[in-house]
């Protein structure tokens, strides 16, 4: 007689030799053994290094539970770019900005493993074409925001020489991408994580200065739309870009024990640029090295209403001021982002 027992321990029982349906029982509960194998596996290695923390426990500790976490998250983002120029005589000064994009987004994370889904009901409806990409790692030590627009809600307004124009939506299209990393000092006592991932709480106030790399650049292009409207219209191209490197500081406020404060900026001096303006083909470029300046700034406010379930917002900002006496250039781009969380 073959019982399930044995056949799920008796390593010497050969599947060819039973009947079809007592061979596929093996091989099936072989598979499921072998899954659950694989999953402690990787869930072991995931948890050893989830909890092995190197932070001082008195101010920043890894949340209680199996290192689950889900969120509900609404996200805004936006962008306002300003720049002026005289090219072959001609004076030129534009201040535009995007339509600011709402999305939706459901987040799980496990054990320092994540992934989102997010929606955008205006681009779902067709209201816009705008494609953003934002990609954040907030660790104990380095970390790093990145983000791509693309974005033909361009709109605004044009003024010089030939008279003022106004720029519709989809007249021009704007590309850009913001890059800055950043080195944390006080690792051990103060912790990003705490105020933008939720995957720490910051038990007591620290702060600690920070070191870091920048980059903003893209182009802005009028296209056919705006000359079929107005014929006269200069056809433009703003192409930017600044490397920058700085230092700065940043701190966590607690509380009460429930509420975490955030605030941190990192300045970065341009050490290298590419900007230039180009207008009905004539082009006029910066001086590659020039004094100028890359600002990154983020807020955060984070509530625990107990060690299961958290609510909060954060905002995250990168502003570059450019001033050439052939082309000053000057964008704000920001990302708002409200949540609730719940922790397992």
């Amino acid at each position: 007689m073959v019982g399930s027992a044995t056949v799920g321990a008796d390593t010497d029982i050969c599947p060819q030799l039973l009947p079809d349906s007592v061979a596929q029982a093996v091989a099936s509960g072989d598979t499921v053994i072998q899954k659950e194998s694989i999953w402690k596996r990787v869930s072991d290695k995931l948890g050893a290094r989830y909890y092995k923390s190197k932070h001082d426990s008195a101010y920043v500790v890894r949340p209680e539970g199996k290192g689950l976490t889900l969120k509900v998250r609404m996200n805004q983002t936006g962008n306002t770019f300003h720049a002026k120029g005289t090219v072959d005589g001609i004076y030129s000064k534009s201040d535009l900005s995007t339509s600011h994009k709402t999305t939706f987004s459901l987040a799980a994370t496990y054990r320092g493993i994540g992934a989102a889904i997010a929606i955008n009901p205006a681009k779902w409806s067709g209201v816009y074409k705008d494609y953003e990409f934002n990609l954040n790692y907030y660790g104990s030590r380095f970390s790093l925001d990145l983000s791509y627009q693309r974005s033909e809600s361009l709109s605004g307004d044009f003024h010089g020489d030939r008279g003022d124009k106004r720029l519709e939506s989809g007249e021009a299209t704007l590309k850009v991408l913001n890059f800055v990393g950043y080195y944390t000092f006080n690792h051990r006592r103060f912790s990003y994580p705490a105020a933008f991932t939720q995957s720490y709480i910051q038990r007591r106030s620290a702060g600690s200065w920070l070191i870091g790399i920048s980059y903003q650049g893209g182009s802005i292009k009028t296209n056919d739309e705006l000359i079929k409207r107005a014929p006269d219209a200069p056809v433009t191209t703003i192409e930017f870009g600044h490397v920058g490197i700085g230092g700065g500081y940043g701190y966590n406020l607690v509380l009460g024990r429930k509420w975490l404060l955030h605030a941190s900026i990192l300045p970065t001096v341009v050490v290298y640029n590419r900007n230039k303006m180009i207008v009905n083909g004539e082009e006029k470029e910066a001086e590659h090295v020039r004094f100028n300046m890359i600002f990154n700034e983020r807020l955060a406010v984070v509530y625990n209403f107990s060690q299961r379930f958290f609510a909060g917002a954060t905002l995250v900002m990168n502003n570059s001021v450019f001033d050439d006496k052939n082309v000053v250039v000057n964008q704000n781009k920001w990302r708002a982002r409200a949540f609730l969380g719940m922790r397992f």
